[in-house]
């Protein structure tokens, strides 16, 4: 083994520069090296796209909600609702539990007015994953302060600390003329990406929420967020014990289509970049064929000398597996050294009214970087079999005389 190891090192570096089997070796390497890399970035922009949208919508929507099947307005105090969220909050102690009121509303600035959706949650700030998206002022739920998306703060000209009032627009169709109102003070500014959120959502204390949407000693349900929890066995859990008449929503439950779609979106551009490949593994092909053809008179001095056809097929499977590793770990470097200029610049931009993001987002999975690598040096050890036959196949004699 040692000496097909070495035989195959020697041939990879050939000393006649200008052959074309050296010229096709080095190709090869440089082809599979372009399609692993084109493999692993693939791969790392698409979980970055999925990890991205899944991180923001998760700090939106938390990562479970309770609710009332019916839509129904929950009691405040809920001794059976209460005790079994008790339970789960020691079962996970890096969960974070909230009530919410939710309800559409109005806001109002000068002559302007535009609807929204408000929603109120308990507690001194908003939760961790919509905190670290504030980009002006500060995530604190305040008295009479209200929290609104970037988008919706361009629109209206807004900065932290402008006045403005929001209404309720049930008490705006009460035949009593009541109209239930509040004056706000912006006290933050959350930028998503997500123009849904950024357009209408508005936070603020569910104190001030119960008031404007009429809700007084009610919820709209529960807002569990959880850190390194299997959250789909949590939300199961959970629905076990709840029963009739609440329920849970996971938020990939309540995206289901965005999800699809980008399930989708995932097989035809593998499909695509893997078959730049298939063309590597094409080149590695032809590249051992020529160097079978090109060390013919070798292979018959190799054999003349006593080495075994085991030791040939050895050789050139050698040979073919270097290829591969050599190959995967240029294609590797490639991937990470552009996957990190990415990452750091943001050289590749996109729209993000479409795509929820301004630029194209990198991920990269230690686990689908190892099967990316093993595929790759698998296939150059197969794609290998075919030229190793050809060179177990030359005769001595032939061989001597070949031209």
């Amino acid at each position: 083994m040692k000496l097909s190891i070495y035989l195959a090192l020697r041939y990879l570096r050939s000393s006649d520069r200008a052959s074309f089997s050296s010229f096709a070796g080095k190709l090869a390497i440089i082809g599979l090296g372009v399609g692993i890399a084109s493999l692993i970035l693939t791969a790392a922009i698409y979980k970055g796209f999925e990890d991205t949208i899944s991180n923001k919508i998760a700090g939106f929507d938390g990562h479970i909600r309770i609710q009332d099947f019916l839509g129904r307005p929950i009691p405040i105090n809920s001794a059976g609702l209460d005790s079994i969220l008790f339970d789960f909050a020691l079962e996970h102690p890096d969960a974070q539990i909230k009530s919410f009121v939710q309800g559409p509303a109005m806001m109002r600035k000068g002559l302007n007015a535009e609807g929204i959706i408000l929603e109120g949650l308990n507690g001194e700030e908003l939760p961790s994953a919509l905190n670290e998206i504030i980009i002006g002022g500060n995530g604190e739920l305040s008295e009479k302060t209200i929290i609104i998306g970037k988008r919706l703060a361009d629109a209206y000209q807004l900065i932290v600390g402008d006045p403005f009032v929001v209404f309720d627009l049930g008490s705006m169709a009460e035949i009593t003329g009541m109209q239930r109102l509040t004056q706000f003070t912006i006290g933050g500014i959350f930028h998503s990406g997500l123009v849904e959120y950024d357009n209408s959502m508005v936070y603020t204390r569910i104190e001030n929420a119960q008031y404007l949407l009429n809700m007084n000693e009610e919820i709209s349900g529960i807002i569990i967020y959880l850190n390194n929890t299997d959250y789909q066995s949590a939300a199961m859990d959970l629905e076990s014990r709840l029963g009739y008449p609440y329920y849970t929503l996971t938020w990939k439950e309540k995206h289901h289509t965005l999800f699809k779609w980008l399930a989708v979106q995932k097989l035809p551009i593998l499909l695509i970049f893997g078959m730049i490949a298939l063309v590597a593994i094409v080149n590695i092909i032809s590249a051992l064929t020529m160097i079978v053809l090109e060390k013919v008179r070798s292979i018959g001095s190799l054999q003349a000398i006593g080495l075994s056809r085991r030791s040939i097929i050895s050789l050139f499977l050698v040979k073919g597996t270097i290829i591969g590793l050599v190959g995967s770990i240029f294609g590797l470097t490639l991937a990470l050294f552009f996957g990190w200029v990415q990452m750091k610049y943001h050289i590749l931009s996109i729209a993000e009214d479409i795509y929820f993001m301004d630029h194209v987002p990198v991920s990269f999975d230690f686990y689908q970087i190892l099967v990316i690598i093993f595929f790759g040096t698998t296939c150059s050890l197969l794609a290998s079999l075919w030229p190793t036959n050809i060179a177990s196949r030359v005769k001595p004699a032939d061989a001597l005389r070949y031209e």
